[in-house]
């Protein structure tokens, strides 16, 4: 069913009520996890199955994913109205979907999801708190060093539909969390962030210079989504 469509300060979601997206599954990481090199450092997330890139402009348009949460998918394609969505801490009852955020996630941003289903804590006073805590102190991106907020990243926001209370997710890549830990959201996003979304905000850096050459690192964007303010 196509969902109820919500217009609140210029942006569209849909309600909570009337999903406007189709799960085929609850995505869990594999099991067990992938092993690394001896003595080298394993990175966090999880690699999930890509499911393309398509950009929709109609809205509501109901877009069925292979798992969910999606780390990749359709998606809305109208900046700062459906997708990609202004980056912030959305509260339990801003009823964001999937088409919202994946165009974030498309363009190198990091999506915070959180459930609420019984036992859950993620709607508590105490962890939309730490939410805004965690917000208010977002360091610059890893690859491109864009500021926090604009229409980009970090977009936090209630999702049930998934098989851990937390995840935090970039393209195709997945950290799952049975408790909040943010040193472990940092960590993963330093790790994975601006390195595997197919539509770049700006170029990769130049390799390292030589003795003579001073030319420094581009991270000029090459992208069509407004540069936030203050960058």
């Amino acid at each position: 069913m196509i969902a109820v469509v919500l217009v609140a300060s210029g942006l569209v979601f849909a309600s909570f009520s009337q999903k406007g997206y189709v799960c085929l599954s609850e995505w869990t990481p594999p099991s067990p996890a992938p092993t690394t090199a001896p003595g080298a450092s394993p990175e966090l997330g999880f690699y999930q199955d890509d499911m393309g890139h398509i950009h929709t402009s109609t809205i509501p348009q109901q877009v069925k994913y292979t798992f969910c949460p999606p780390a990749s998918g359709a998606h809305y394609n109208a900046a700062g109205v459906a997708g990609p969505i202004q980056a912030r801490l959305y509260g339990p009852n801003e009823a964001t979907v999937p088409q919202n955020w994946v165009h974030n996630m498309e363009h190198g941003a990091i999506v915070i999801l959180y459930r609420c289903q019984s036992g859950d804590d993620g709607c508590s006073d105490a962890q939309q708190t730490a939410f805004k805590n965690f917000y208010s102190t977002f360091p610059n991106s890893p690859i491109c060093n864009q500021p926090k907020g604009g229409v980009l990243t970090p977009v936090i926001t209630r999702f049930d539909d998934m098989a851990f209370p937390y995840a935090a997710m970039v393209w195709d890549y997945v950290l799952p969390l049975q408790q909040w830990d943010p040193e472990q959201v940092l960590q993963f996003y330093a790790e994975r962030g601006e390195r595997t979304n197919p539509e770049k905000l700006c170029a990769a850096p130049s390799p390292s210079p030589g003795p003579s050459d001073s030319t420094a690192p581009s991270t000029q964007p090459t992208s069509d989504v407004p540069t936030p303010a203050g960058s």
